[in-house]
């Protein structure tokens, strides 16, 4: 189930609440600086990766609705979901904006707004929110969350065109072996498609197809490679300045499971390093495969 609690958004600067039916003008202050404050807590705990703190800002009933009309109900589901998320998405963050709180009776607030959900790595998700807090003996609580996704304001090259360096012919040649790539764009420039061969003596021992893209949901690139010999993997691209980390996980063609981690360090447009370490094999550890550099063919 995918979560992006933007719900956490039911902080930051809240406007001033409108005087509700049957409540005063004290009875409406005391509840915006109790919303406020309970709020500020909230991304805080958020902020800090802690499920349980942030559950607690809950009410037992609560419902969670998110943009793809997904549920949850109840305290202990919310807490649940939110572990799985923070483990998912470590460093992620909360920026919320516009917004608003009216007071609609002595014991209910409606606020609506954006939020911007960060993660390491990747384009800030934006969203708008509309919350019910509810008083209870606790203080205010969140009684239902509901999300909705703003249109997306970028096209799949806009995320992609970081990686624009790749497109072209490169080899890489070793003591035993040579290894030939070319990288071009698809129609639109929505993927960036790569295959690759493996040439030993005069021969070509293995080949293969990549295609990298942009997962607008899981809001990261993303790749799938599928080889000659039955095999297939999956990529989660993660960029730190001019290196991009790619965790992967393979099915090989026994129908065993491997892991690995590639590494591409962007040199100049004419050259970049690559190797793969923690690799493993069901569970076994294999060695790493130093770094090589590979170089750009010339015409």
């Amino acid at each position: 189930m995918r979560v992006c609690w933007a719900f956490l958004a039911v902080v930051g600067t809240l406007v001033s609440v409108p005087l509700a039916l049957g409540a005063e003008k004290g009875e409406t202050a005391e509840a915006e600086q109790a919303i406020r404050a309970a709020m500020e807590s909230y991304v805080q705990a958020f902020n800090g990766g802690d499920a349980a703190a942030v559950a607690a800002f809950w009410g037992d009933t609560g419902q969670y609705v998110g943009p793809s009309g997904e549920r949850l109900r109840g305290l202990k589901a919310i807490q649940e979901a939110l572990s799985g998320f923070f483990q998912e998405n470590p460093g992620v963050r909360l920026e919320v904006s516009a917004t608003s709180v009216r007071l609609v009776s002595r014991d209910v607030a409606v606020e609506e707004g954006t939020a911007r959900v960060l993660r390491p790595g990747a384009v800030p998700e934006e969203l708008s929110y509309i919350a019910i807090h509810k008083k209870q003996k606790g203080g205010w609580k969140l009684d239902t969350v509901r999300e909705t996704a703003l249109p997306g304001r970028s096209s799949p090259y806009d995320q992609l065109k970081d990686l624009e360096w790749m497109i072209g012919d490169w080899v890489d040649q070793g003591e035993g072996a040579t290894v030939e790539t070319a990288c071009q764009w698809t129609k639109n420039k929505s993927f960036i498609t790569r295959t690759f061969r493996v040439i030993v003596g005069d021969q070509v021992d293995l080949e293969g197809t990549q295609v990298i893209g942009w997962d607008p949901q899981a809001r990261r690139i993303r790749s799938w490679v599928f080889d000659s010999d039955g095999g297939f993997g999956e990529g989660r691209w993660t960029r730190k300045g001019n290196t991009w980390i790619v965790e992967t996980d393979h099915v090989l063609p026994d129908g065993g499971k491997g892991t690995s981690v590639n590494v591409f360090n962007y040199i100049d447009e004419n050259s970049f390093t690559w190797q793969a370490v923690g690799r493993e094999i069901d569970g076994e550890r294999l060695p790493d495969i130093e770094k090589v550099t590979v170089v750009r063919k010339q015409p």
